[in-house]
């Protein structure tokens, strides 16, 4: 039996106020005076004293990324097709923001060194060449982004990550001070994103004690945080970073379930933000995770989020085969989550039927 040799982030620095070090941290990955690339999720484009912060020198630069949508394969070669034609080459791609802005931050960093369009890398190890320096600095938890092997982008035909052991940030800068101005229900749902993926995680098939002892540590994190905790503080902040971080690594070694693999179709059919829609799907998976999807609902009550309903009312058979088809193309997950006869389960009519109720 062969295991997986996965690659793990190199470098990880933790701690409140921890992002001023940037730029020490920096210094020696600088080559020449080809310039460090800061991504800033659009959020803080007026914040100039957060931006101030922000450690430029010689020919460096802030490109302000658009969240609007999430990342696009066309937006990440547009990016690096400018950043090619002003510099040339770069010393390295900072993504500071959400899990958008640290997956353009690592999909543009490796195109940034291999041919052709980001379309062609969507999938598992299909990339060949290291990228670029890159490190990650989250600024919301719960996407795991800043630890995982994917870059998740919207191409012409399918959702799917660039998944490689090149994808990895080479450094992550976790600074719990910089989520504080996180909006409540935003925060909830990206949080939601850590909490249902240790869910999937943990009754995979795909299940180990690596993946294990990551996931139920994030899940008891987020359960304390979400259901026992009165009022958020500083203290909330701090967990829900480490949980967002452990429940990446708690998929390193195994994978998510059903609730992503749904959610990738409303993703790419309806342009459906990854951790509202992950809510939206789970809100209905009773049938899959019974005791997870119940603590969700009672997260949900205690701190009076709306979860929204009907998205896919008056949708046309077109549309809704699209999703099933993207939904179905998630192999590795549908696995995890019911095995490997799983295409004899999730027939293209229950699937459907599954979409009909969100």
């Amino acid at each position: 039996m062969k295991f997986r040799n996965f690659k793990m982030v190199d470098y990880v620095v933790y701690g409140s106020g921890c992002f001023d070090q940037l730029g020490e941290i920096l210094a020696p990955r600088r080559v020449g005076d080809a310039p460090m690339i800061f991504f800033v999720d659009e959020y803080f484009r007026d914040k100039q004293a957060f931006l101030s912060r922000v450690p430029l020198q010689g020919k460096d630069k802030i490109v302000v990324i658009d969240v609007t949508h999430e990342p696009k394969t066309t937006y990440v070669d547009k990016i690096r097709d400018e950043l090619q034609a002003e510099f040339g080459t770069v010393s390295g791609i900072i993504g500071i923001g959400g899990g958008s802005v640290m997956d353009m931050a690592k999909a543009v960093a490796l195109m940034m060194t291999n041919p052709g369009s980001s379309a062609d890398y969507q999938g598992w190890d299909l990339v060949k060449v290291r990228g670029v320096y890159k490190v990650g600095v989250p600024t919301i938890s719960g996407t795991g982004a800043e630890v995982s092997r994917t870059c998740v982008l919207t191409g012409p035909t399918r959702k799917l990550g660039m998944n490689s052991d090149f994808t990895t940030f080479d450094q992550i800068v976790l600074d719990p001070s910089l989520t504080k101005t996180v909006e409540v229900n935003q925060r909830f749902y990206t949080a939601m994103d850590c909490f249902i993926h240790c869910v999937e995680s943990l009754q995979g098939t795909y299940l180990n004690a690596f993946s294990k002892s990551y996931g139920e540590k994030a899940q008891d994190l987020c359960e304390e945080i979400f259901l026992q905790k009165e009022k958020w503080d500083d203290d909330a902040d701090e967990k829900l970073m480490m949980a967002s971080y452990a429940g990446g690594m708690s998929i390193a070694y195994s994978q998510v379930g059903v609730a992503h693999a749904v959610s990738y179709g409303l993703a790419y059919l309806l342009g459906t933000k990854h951790g509202i829609g992950n809510c939206i799907v789970f809100d209905k998976l009773e049938e899959f995770y019974p005791d997870g999807v119940k603590k969700f609902k009672e997260m949900v009550k205690k701190h009076n989020i709306e979860i929204p309903q009907g998205i896919t009312k008056g949708l046309t058979d077109e549309q809704f085969d699209t999703m099933i088809n993207v939904s179905l193309g998630m192999a590795p997950l549908w696995e995890n989550a019911l095995g490997k006869d799983w295409q004899q389960q999730m027939t293209r009519e229950r699937l459907r039927k599954l979409y009909e109720q969100l």
